[in-house]
């Protein structure tokens, strides 16, 4: 214990002799009344009730415990060189820039003037109900055009009466899809297929349409075109990305303004960095 007792002597002898006397010398913590409002405020919402005396003295010892050894820490530089610590502090003034560009609320007028100028991301996409007929190539081998373009003729001889789960191969994902979208019927069925899907008429069994697992027989029973919804319904996703556009904007904005503040100076690397660098390439 007296060993330990000396050494934290000397170290914080040591601190206040490279210290910043500034630093040193600010030597008030406020515990306002809004900090402590904060504080009863994240209790109440992480435990779902208001923190008893007992509580809320411990929560003000802890913050005044946590600003003294921040300060202590800043004092003796352990701040400088971590680049975790600069991240953060980098991110700080991002958060707290981004707040000021989000507290101005666009209005209805603004929201409607970015949808116009940016239809493609409200877009609803297209989308298909069908039932198909699978057949297998591995299964039927290189009769496997000929059969479907005789099973074709049969479903069209007889849709009424024709049952796409027995008809045909097994296919282990079903028969009937409902109100699929493109990116749905390509994820399940490939992207030359939903391309293929989307030039056939409904009404008929038409094909065939191949996919990564074969041919298809496709009986299209509905289509919905693709289009863009009132304000009204996506005002929420509107705003979201007018904000995010609005964010990036004027994180570009303020950093140029930032960077024209100091002489940036970007030394050529050493003929041993060269080197490095041409190992990593390699």
């Amino acid at each position: 214990m007296l060993h330990f007792l000396l050494i934290g002597a000397a170290l914080f002898a040591l601190f206040y002799q490279v210290a910043d006397p500034e630093t040193v010398s600010d030597n008030r913590i406020i515990i306002s009344e809004a900090d402590i409002d904060r504080m009863i405020t994240l209790f109440e919402r992480k435990l779902q009730r208001l923190p008893s005396e007992q509580e809320l003295n411990g929560l003000v010892e802890a913050q005044i415990r946590e600003e003294v050894l921040y300060r202590e820490a800043l004092a003796m530089g352990l701040d400088q060189d971590d680049t975790i610590v600069r991240r953060r502090m980098a991110q700080k003034v991002e958060f707290m820039f981004n707040d000021l560009v989000d507290a101005a609320e666009p209005t209805d007028e603004e929201l409607q003037r970015f949808l116009n100028e940016n239809p493609d991301k409200f877009v609803e996409s297209a989308r298909t109900s069908f039932n198909h007929v699978y057949l297998s190539a591995d299964e039927r081998g290189n009769k496997v055009n000929a059969d479907a373009q005789q099973l074709l003729v049969a479903l069209n001889s007889k849709q009424d009466s024709t049952d796409p789960d027995t008809t045909g191969d097994p296919f282990m994902f079903g028969y009937t899809f409902d109100d699929q979208s493109d990116h749905q019927i390509s994820r399940m069925f490939g992207s030359d297929f939903a391309t293929s899907m989307a030039t056939l008429a409904t009404g008929s069994w038409q094909g065939p349409v191949a996919s990564g697992y074969g041919l298809h027989l496709v009986y299209i029973n509905d289509r919905t075109e693709s289009w863009l919804p009132p304000l009204a319904e996506i005002r929420d996703s509107v705003l979201y990305e007018l904000l995010t556009e609005r964010r990036q904007q004027a994180n570009t904005a303020f950093y140029k303004a930032l960077h024209e503040r100091y002489d940036v100076i970007v030394e050529q690397p050493s003929a041993q960095q060269n080197m490095i660098g041409m190992e990593l390439t390699q």
